[in-house]
């Protein structure tokens, strides 16, 4: 099915700011999966992933959604300090620290700074010490400070294409009932397979993933969060009001801004990207195309 097939998605939430999906705000595919998965064996990959996490030292992410110009106008201090910030105003001395801290110095020229980009989505990644750096000595905020790419993935723009990537060793070593289920969902193939965690009080700062105006169809992921305890929120820039977002497994426009709530407890989702069953697309239409 091509992608101009799947746009009739992209309709509009009616009295809404939200783009959405079949003139809706989210979808709950939870009833969709019955065929695919069985999503009463949530409890158990929550058991398994809990333990897994005890065994791994997670990455952190999302600490510069400021700079990267995807924040709803009047919630950018929601960002708190932002690295993109903090690295374009480091001094000589600061740079030199945040150089060695590379995995590829070379890559971090002093000369050529003002000119070059780093960290997500950036010219130049930065490596695990140098987030920790970051945050550690200049009060970065991430707001995802347990992130584990299960199927890693460089480019956003490439996260819906399957080939060459594979799931970790260590993802297949402690996550096997979870990657069973991820395998068993409605994809023709995956690109992308991540784990994103909240630390207590921690909020998830509003953004979107892409420009809307240039979007063509609705990226495909499904999202789930087998404990059932994070809330995922839209942000209405029109009626500036938060949607909240329920469902066992769920599809948004990730074009429409979105965060999380802060809570009193640590709370994780993992999210899916690839390209859906051609099936599967016409259940979803069914289902939610007629109103």
């Amino acid at each position: 099915m091509s992608e101009l097939a799947r746009s009739p998605a992209l309709r509009g939430v009616p009295g809404s700011g939200l783009r959405g999906l079949y003139g809706r705000p989210f979808l709950d595919l939870g009833p969709l999966l019955a065929p695919y998965v069985d999503l009463a064996v949530l409890p158990a990959l929550h058991e398994e992933l809990c333990m897994g996490l005890t065994r791994l030292s997670p990455d952190v992410t999302g600490g510069s959604h400021r700079s990267m110009g995807i924040m709803p106008p009047g919630h950018e201090a929601e960002a708190l300090v932002d690295y993109g910030e903090v690295i374009a105003g480091l001094d000589a001395a600061g740079f030199e620290t945040l150089r060695l801290l590379a995995d590829d110095p070379s890559a971090f020229d002093p000369a050529e700074r003002a000119k070059t980009t780093y960290g997500e989505e950036r010219a130049v990644p930065l490596s695990r010490r140098q987030l920790l750096w970051l945050k550690y000595r200049h009060g970065v905020y991430f707001p995802w400070k347990v992130y584990v790419e299960l199927m890693p993935n460089r480019w956003w723009s490439e996260k819906h294409l399957s080939e060459g990537k594979r799931f970790t060793r260590l993802a297949e070593s402690l996550f096997p009932k979870t990657l069973d289920f991820v395998r068993q969902l409605p994809f023709e193939s995956i690109g992308r397979c991540n784990l994103m965690g909240l630390e207590a009080h921690d909020h998830g700062t509003l953004h979107r993933d892409g420009e809307p105006d240039e979007q063509t169809a609705p990226d495909e992921f499904i999202t789930f969060s087998p404990a059932q305890n994070k809330t995922l929120v839209l942000w209405d820039p029109l009626t500036r009001a938060q949607v909240p977002v329920a469902g066992q497994a769920v599809w948004f426009n990730d074009f429409d801004y979105h965060g999380v709530l802060a809570a009193p407890w640590f709370r994780y989702s993992i999210r899916v990207d690839g390209v859906f069953r051609d099936g599967f697309v016409a259940a979803i239409a069914a289902e939610f195309g007629g109103t």
